[in-house]
């Protein structure tokens, strides 16, 4: 089995058509295949000249397919418009003709498959390379920026706090964000992160929360509900952290601890009122009992804008997005760290 030069093959972006010249090895087999939205298309005039058949046995059998629901047309077929028709031609997707070619018993239909699958596995990983090399010079680029950024906000000419404030979240977070959108690729790797991360207990974590209690209730900002326990809610949270798998630390890190410290107080809701708050305080004094609290430059790694913005990012999301979360979090210590 054979393919000629492509017809067009100067776009392997995913979202770009691309036609290719299928040979089968005995040569009787000649067909223009259409690659598009991963697959392949072939119309019924294209399947007769693949599989040796007439049109009306393909038709008879696509009907089949369809019959028995192996295919849909709502998602299995497509109407296109080609040069010398004055009508859209319907169009089927490679499991369409895989049924087909199951149905005939033809051999023709299993060379075809074959060859479809890797040309399909190559452009995957074609589109994958050139997505990833984009996105690695769209980073570049931009921390470059950012860098600029942070130099003109050193300037004595910029007074106002407000504006260097703005700067200085901006720089600083713009990192994260980019390795969010890496995960969301599938590039965004487990930092390798610090091994421990002593929790506090219970008693320790109550007795933390009721003198923070004490303080803002003599602000006015909050009232006896505050941190008022629901069950045994914290208990759980803290012994989840805990927990080992076969043998090894389920969060063996302080950034996965800390991360998952966050999470679970702020979408657990262990206590009557004032998980946000509760979540983002323990956060902090976690991050304090293991000293990641400043990293090298005596600066603290997340200053009260940020952890305010992260702690409402995590309240605000779905439940499926927790791993992205949880990774954002991690890489973010893993940086300022």
């Amino acid at each position: 089995m054979t393919t000629n030069d492509c017809i067009d093959n100067s776009n392997v972006d995913d979202n770009q058509a691309k036609i290719e010249i299928y040979q089968a090895a005995d040569g009787q087999a000649r067909v223009d295949v259409l690659f598009e939205q991963e697959t392949v298309w072939l119309s019924q005039a294209q399947m007769t000249d693949l599989f040796g058949r007439d049109q009306s046995v393909i038709s008879r059998h696509i009907a089949n397919a369809l019959k028995d629901e192996e295919v849909s047309e709502k998602s299995n077929m497509q109407k296109m418009h080609i040069a010398n028709s004055d009508r859209p031609v319907a169009f089927y997707d490679l499991d369409v003709v895989i049924s087909v070619g199951y149905r005939i018993k033809s051999p023709q239909g299993v060379q075809f498959r074959r060859w479809a699958t890797q040309r399909l596995r190559e452009y995957l990983v074609q589109g994958y390379t050139l997505n990833k090399q984009r996105f690695d010079k769209n980073s570049s680029e931009l921390q470059q920026a950012l860098a600029l950024i942070k130099k003109t906000a050193q300037s004595p000419e910029l007074k106002t706090d407000e504006v260097r404030g703005l700067i200085e979240i901006i720089s600083r977070y713009t990192q994260t964000f980019l390795w969010l959108q890496r995960y969301d690729e599938g590039l965004l790797d487990d930092p390798a992160g610090q091994a421990g991360g002593v929790l506090p207990t219970t008693h320790e974590a109550m007795t933390a929360l009721e003198d923070l209690k004490s303080q803002l209730m003599a602000r006015g900002e909050a009232t006896e509900l505050f941190a008022r326990p629901r069950g045994d809610g914290l208990d759980s949270v803290l012994g989840n952290l805990q927990q080992s798998v076969f043998g090894e630390p389920a969060y063996p890190t302080i950034e996965s601890k800390a991360a998952h410290l966050l999470y679970f107080m702020v979408k657990n809701h262990p206590f009557t009122d004032g998980n946000k708050r509760s979540g983002a305080f323990l956060f902090v004094d976690f991050l304090h009992r293991n000293g990641r609290l400043l990293n090298d430059e005596g600066d603290m790694v997340i200053n009260n804008t940020g952890l305010a913005a992260l702690t409402l990012l995590v309240a605000e999301s779905n439940p499926d997005q927790k791993e992205t979360l949880i990774k954002l979090i991690m890489n973010m210590l893993s940086l300022e760290g």
